[in-house]
Order: structure tokens, then sequence, then C-alpha cells
């Protein structure tokens, strides 16, 4: 089965991604291959909720936000194969490198893709860029535990 890319505005996006403002980290998807890979971005104006705490005399956007924002991503990747829709998507382990700050004014790209999938434990990498130039790097570990959940032994009473 051939997996077409599609686009996402900020309402269809929310279908795929059940985080909510002020914590949905992604504003639009430009292509989407469900179960392959998910690109987009976050734009960054001086309004975001988090800018004024962190740092007022220096404002950039949170490591743990640009983490976040990739495995949201990355959560549109899984979550757009057909009938996985309505399921949830955990974090189990993520590796990140920061390259340079973001701030207020800037486009956060997000690209992220699927590196191998296996019993609703999904292996993932992603890139934040601002101006072409890399922000920060993930690898993430994923799962969706209703999957998961149905490869574990069943448990005895006895």
């Amino acid at each position: 089965m051939e997996n077409k890319a599609f686009s996402l505005d900020s309402l269809e996006l929310q279908k795929y991604q059940p985080n909510r403002y002020p914590f949905l980290l992604i504003d639009y998807v430009t292509e989407v291959i469900p179960g392959v890979s998910a690109k987009g971005y976050k734009n960054l104006t001086n309004n975001e909720w988090f800018f004024p705490v962190h740092f007022p005399d220096d404002p950039n956007m949170p490591g743990a936000l640009q983490l976040e924002a990739l495995a949201q991503m990355a959560t549109v990747a899984i979550l757009t194969v057909p009938g996985l829709e309505d399921k949830v998507v955990h974090g189990l382990k993520h590796t990140v490198r920061f390259r340079r700050e973001v701030r207020p004014g800037e486009r956060f790209d997000l690209e992220t893709e699927i590196v191998s999938s296996k019993r609703g434990l999904f292996q993932c990498k992603g890139i934040g860029r601002v101006n072409g130039e890399i922000a920060c790097e993930a690898e993430m570990l994923l799962s969706v535990p209703d999957i998961f959940k149905s490869f574990l032994p069943k448990r005895s009473n006895g």
C-alpha cells in the first residue's frame, strides 16, 4: 500500500495531535506521509507564554519545548496511519542535542521520520531548524500503549 503525502492546517492537525493551546507546539503540517514522516513548523511570536519567563532579558524557546515540538510532529506521523487516529502516544526515551537558541519572531521548522516500528514501539528521529540552521536534533522512542500491551504475556491468576 502506498502512503500519499498530504498537509494539515492548524485545525486538521488536532485530529492527530491531542495537545491543545498553550501546549500544542505545531502550527502547520506541511507534509505528512502516514507511518513514515511528518514536516511542519511553529511560528514563534513575542506572545508565546514561555518567553516572558525564559528569559526576560534574553527570550528563547526552552529546550524541553523544542523536544516536545519534535515529539508532537512524530506523533502526527504515527497517528495518521489509518486506525490509529484516536490512540495515545507516550514518550519512553529521548536523546537530544541543542545547537542554537530559538527566539521570538523566528519560524521553528520541524522534520521527523519514523526509523523503525514494531509492536507499538516507534524509533523516531527529528530535526528542528531556524532559517535552515539546525537548532536541535533528537532521537525518540515513542509507544502506542494500546498496541504494545497487546504483545505482553498474559498474567495467570494462580
